[in-house]
């Protein structure tokens, strides 16, 4: 096994098994002549909402500009005092922060538990309107508090957002927020070939705003816009993509199993364990281990690529230092120079996913 090689991504593999449904899907839609906002849009639209068990879906550019329009309509909905104060958990990408910040908000990162989630019992005595709930690595939101708590927050008039890129296929698949917003980047479990993503929702007045935003306020012009359309041929290929999406999920949740069953005898903690493993959306397999960087380099030379989500957490990093955060002693902090990402996707076939396991134990 000495000869193997494992990217990080199976992006290659994954394309050579669907090359003919895509090709013949990118043919349909360019044969057409519709290339943004026709029937391909609609039909991947309406799977998203029936997907995530909700009223409404709105496909946009990015999972980053699917946040930016929920933080716009929150600014200009919420009645608080400008600006208005969100929650975000530090452990996280920038552009969780980047799309509140942008739409004129006051940033509040707050600590996550040790598995790199929201913690309720953080909360700092403050006043706020927002939470940015985020399942890292895929981690479901059932796992961030109880939900009639979340729940109630929305009937108090506390404004409860999804960033659910890594979490939205979690098999629970609940979206507690009033709006959530979805990725399909190329990195993620039901990925685009580029940029796109979504806003779900059950509230009609969103969704009314997002259809407009995303079109440059069309069709009335009454609130102002952006050009943040997913085109048609985008559309067309994750519909392929979706007939597939279940059996992918599975084969995540099998290696991941696996990995887990076999690092439970070693020092190394996973970050899907036996508390939320069952309902975890797979979106990565992370490991926290404190010789991190002498194992990443050890594995990178028996040439198995591995990824750190993320480096530094968001309260330590350049201008976001201005915006309260944790202390220096924070979990979100200790984590960031511990957790390593393996690869994990449902192409790896059983010989390369015991080669990467044994692997990490041997340099472990």
């Amino acid at each position: 096994m000495s000869g193997l090689t494992i990217p990080f991504t199976g992006l290659k593999k994954q394309y050579n098994n669907l090359r003919q449904e895509i090709l013949d899907a990118t043919d349909e839609v360019l044969r057409s002549g519709s290339l943004m906002n026709g029937n391909f849009t609609a039909e991947f639209e309406a799977w998203l909402a029936k997907k995530n068990y909700v009223k409404y879906a709105v496909c946009v550019h990015s999972g980053t500009s699917a946040l930016e329009a929920i933080a716009e309509y929150y600014a200009a909905d919420t009645l608080a005092p400008n600006p208005p104060t969100v929650l975000i958990p530090s452990l996280t990408y920038a552009a969780t922060a980047n799309a509140f910040i942008r739409a004129g908000w006051n940033v509040h990162f707050i600590d996550t538990d040790h598995n790199g989630v929201f913690d309720i019992k953080k909360i700092p005595n403050v006043s706020y309107q927002a939470v940015v709930l985020i399942g890292l690595y895929g981690a479901s939101i059932t796992h961030m508090g109880d939900i009639s708590t979340w729940r109630q927050w929305n009937l108090n008039n506390k404004i409860i957002v999804e960033d659910a890129a890594q979490h939205w296929l979690a098999a629970d698949c609940q979206r507690i927020g009033k709006a959530a917003a979805i990725s399909f980047d190329p990195m993620k479990n039901l990925p685009c070939y580029g940029n796109g993503g979504a806003v779900v929702t059950n509230d009609i007045d969103v969704f009314h705003f997002v259809r407009a935003w995303r079109d440059n306020g069309k069709t009335t012009h009454n609130e102002t816009g952006t050009n943040s359309r997913m085109s048609e041929l985008d559309c067309a290929h994750m519909l392929v993509k979706a007939q597939h999406i279940d059996a992918w999920q599975t084969r995540r949740e099998k290696i991941a199993g696996y990995w887990v069953e076999r690092l439970k005898q070693s020092d190394i903690r996973c970050l899907i364990d036996q508390d939320n493993q069952h309902d975890h959306a797979y979106h990565k397999f992370v490991i926290d281990i404190g010789n991190r960087d002498i194992l990443q380099k050890n594995l990178a030379v028996r040439k198995i690529e591995t990824k750190i989500h993320y480096t530094q957490p968001l309260h330590e990093i350049g201008t976001f230092r201005q915006y309260q955060g944790p202390d220096i002693l924070s979990c979100a902090s200790a984590l960031s120079r511990r957790v390593l990402t393996l690869p994990l996707y449902p192409e790896l076939t059983d010989l390369e996913v015991e080669y990467v396991i044994d692997q990490v134990l041997d340099c472990a």
